[in-house]
Formats: C-alpha cells, sequence, structure tokens
C-alpha cells in the first residue's frame, strides 16, 4: 500500500502534464504518481511515463469512469487527486496530504473560489456556474464546502474505498462532495490558488452541457439523499395549488349551496390525494436512506479494519 498516491486524470495533456508531474516530484517526492490516460489523441502517455508517472489507461470515455478505475485499483493512505493542465499549483499538496494522513480527514478541498479563481479564469460561466453550484449544494445539504467543482482534493483509503462511482463525466465532483456531508465524513478546506490553462492548452469541460449534467446530478442527488425534504416539497406544492383552487368553489357554495365547478372540485380532490402520496413516498423511502446510511457505517468499519490489517503487516 503506497502511503501517497498522486492521481492524474489525463485527456489531451501532452502541453502540460510533464511539468504537473515534475512539480508533485518536487513538492511530494515520497508520493508514487499514476497517470491514467483517457484515449489521448496526442502524446500524454509517453511524456507521462518519460517524465517518470505510472501510465494506466481508461477506454471509457469520462473523467467520471477515469477516477472509477483509480479508486478500484490503486490501495493508498492517503490519496491526491489533481488535474492534468497544470491550474493547480502544487505547493500546498503537503498541507492537503497532512489533513488526511494527520488530522483524519476523509476528504480535503482545495478550494479555489477563496483565492484567485474568479480573477484567472476568463470564462464567466465558469465563475457564476461554480458559485450557483456551491451555494445550492450548502443550502440542500446543509453543510459549509468552499469549492464543490475543484479538482484538486485529497482522500483517505475509506473515503476511497466506500465512495460509489455513478457520474461518467466532470459531475464527479459534485457526487464526491454530497457522498462526504451526506455520510457525515470529516471534511477539510484547504485555500489553494488558481491559475488559468496556459495558452495552447484546452479545456474539456463544455460550459453549458457539462453545466446541465451537474444540475442535474444535484437534482439526482437531493432526490436520493434527502427523499423527505424532497417529495415533501411536491407534497407541499400539490396542496398549495390544491387550496388555491379550492377556496373560491367553498366560498360559491357557501353563497349559493351549489357546486358549479364540479371538475375543479374533482382535479382539486385529486391533487391532495396525490399530495398525500408523495409525502408517505419521501417517509418510506427517508427511513430507507437511514438504514443506508447505518449499512454504510457498518461498511466503512471493515474498510478500516482491513486498512489497519495491511498496515500491520
Amino acid at each position: 500500500m503506497d502511503r501517497i498516491a498522486v492521481l492524474i486524470p489525463c485527456y489531451n495533456e501532452a502541453k502540460t502534464i510533464g511539468k504537473v508531474i515534475n512539480d508533485v516530484k518536487e513538492y511530494l517526492p515520497e508520493a508514487v504518481i499514476y497517470v491514467y490516460d483517457n484515449n489521448s489523441t496526442d502524446h500524454t502517455a509517453e511524456l507521462a511515463e518519460k517524465a517518470g508517472a505510472i501510465v494506466r489507461y481508461e477506454t471509457m470515455q469520462g473523467k467520471g469512469n477515469v477516477i472509477r478505475q483509480m479508486f478500484r485499483e490503486i490501495n493508498a493512505e492517503c490519496y491526491i487527486m489533481i488535474d492534468g493542465d497544470d491550474t493547480y499549483p502544487l505547493d500546498c499538496a503537503s498541507e492537503l496530504a497532512d489533513k488526511v494522513l494527520l488530522h483524519n480527514a476523509d476528504m480535503v478541498v482545495g478550494d479555489r473560489l477563496s483565492s484567485t479563481y474568479f480573477s484567472e479564469n476568463k470564462r464567466l460561466f465558469h465563475n457564476f456556474g461554480n458559485s450557483i453550484v456551491r451555494k445550492s449544494i450548502n443550502y440542500l445539504f446543509h453543510s459549509n464546502v468552499k469549492d464543490v467543482m475543484t479538482g484538486y482534493r485529497a482522500f483517505s483509503y475509506g473515503f476511497v474505498k466506500t465512495f460509489p462511482v455513478l457520474s461518467k463525466g466532470f459531475e464527479i465532483e459534485t457526487e464526491m462532495t454530497v457522498h462526504a456531508v451526506f455520510n457525515n465524513m470529516h471534511i477539510e478546506n484547504v485555500v489553494v490558488s488558481y491559475r488559468d490553462r496556459p495558452d495552447g492548452s484546452v479545456s474539456k469541460l463544455n460550459t453549458y452541457s457539462d453545466g446541465f449534467r451537474v444540475i442535474k446530478t444535484i437534482f439526482r442527488l437531493f432526490k436520493q439523499y434527502r427523499p423527505l425534504q424532497f417529495f415533501g416539497s411536491i407534497s407541499l406544492v400539490l396542496i398549495l395549488l390544491a387550496t388555491g383552487f379550492f377556496i373560491p368553489v367553498f366560498l360559491e357554495f357557501l353563497d349559493t349551496h351549489l357546486v358549479m365547478r364540479i371538475p375543479t372540485l374533482i382535479v382539486c380532490g385529486f391533487s391532495v390525494l396525490a399530495a398525500i402520496q408523495s409525502f408517505f413516498s419521501g417517509l418510506v423511502l427517508s427511513n430507507m436512506t437511514e438504514q443506508k446510511r447505518r449499512d454504510f457505517e457498518y461498511q466503512l468499519n471493515q474498510v478500516n479494519n482491513w486498512q489497519n490489517q495491511e498496515n500491520l503487516k
């Protein structure tokens, strides 16, 4: 088992991958560096191997697919994940690793948004999107994560081996954050500087399509992890709509003792039934979610016991 493993998912990063690997060697000389090439059409893999990294390949396209394979194959006490585009300086990598190794953090977030991100990143929609995603996650899950979309993170062995990777693309960072928050894992934030890509290096993130997938992922995770709040909100909306349409019918009945809008009354009745069904669906799913949290704690204990046994060998 490695003490520190640096994980670098790559797709066409020939211009910057060599510098990133050299920076890792300078600031984390004890780390083992893994580069996972995701169908690059340039010389990313060759340059990474020449620079001294262990190069492996993932043919299923997408950052989420690459990270799934990384987490399956690599065993380490501390994992540091960083992009291969040289946008994150490595001078604070040891601080991220210490948070895991010495302070028992499960996930350490490299917080760009409290540093130079907004001044360095020239893509205004990215800046706006990052702020919206952060505020949405913190509001929906009552957390205080400073940067949800950052690709610079450190993880414990327990986090990596219990994290179910479901996303295929760049929405993977959102999924990681919600997993840690929901399961009450130890999260730390470390402010890191950010620099925009050098000339000639092209971002693989599509502002609109990937942004839409991130929003859809937040919606899915909210339904999955907070079912009572999700279905309770639907129930409340249906009740309010039914009440709003019922009041005129009821007032008319008090005045004339006749129900003149029978279709409206029927729709109101069905809306109330749907609201009741939605609420109890959320209640049942909420109980199932609580059971999953108990099962997760048991699974996490098993993983940590296995790690302790490996460390004693």
